[in-house]
């Protein structure tokens, strides 16, 4: 089954990171990436570029409205994810609890439903 790994941070609560905090979180992803691939589980994943960046794109009436981010006042954003493909729930869930991002902020795990519910092919 795969699912979606939704990385969670605070731009300002990682620029208080001092270097080797920094340092040693990067190390902690670089492993988890190894361990994951390794396994077969990591199929794709990257960090997103920060709120501001972004756009929202909402058709209505037949019109696109396009704003220019970043779109909440929020404190965390959605900063990247993965996503694997492993036997369960629970060990989805195993492999988001060793993302640095989780002690700081959060990671949303989710199943990914083909068009027909839950699937193995994207």
């Amino acid at each position: 089954m795969k699912y979606l790994l939704m990385v969670y941070a605070s731009t300002e609560d990682w620029e208080a990171l001092s270097e080797s905090e920094r340092a040693a979180e990067d190390a902690e992803y670089r492993q988890l990436l190894a361990d994951c691939t390794a396994s077969g589980e990591w199929l794709a994943g990257d960090p997103l570029a920060g709120p501001p960046s972004g756009r929202a794109v909402r058709v209505r009436d037949g019109q696109t409205l396009v704003t220019d981010g970043p779109y909440l006042e929020l404190k965390e954003h959605m900063a990247g994810y993965w996503l694997v493909d492993c036997e369960s729930m629970e060990r989805a869930v195993e492999i988001a609890a060793r993302f640095p991002d989780a002690r700081h902020w959060g990671v949303e795990v989710r199943p990914v439903l083909g068009f027909g519910g839950p699937t193995d092919e994207l």
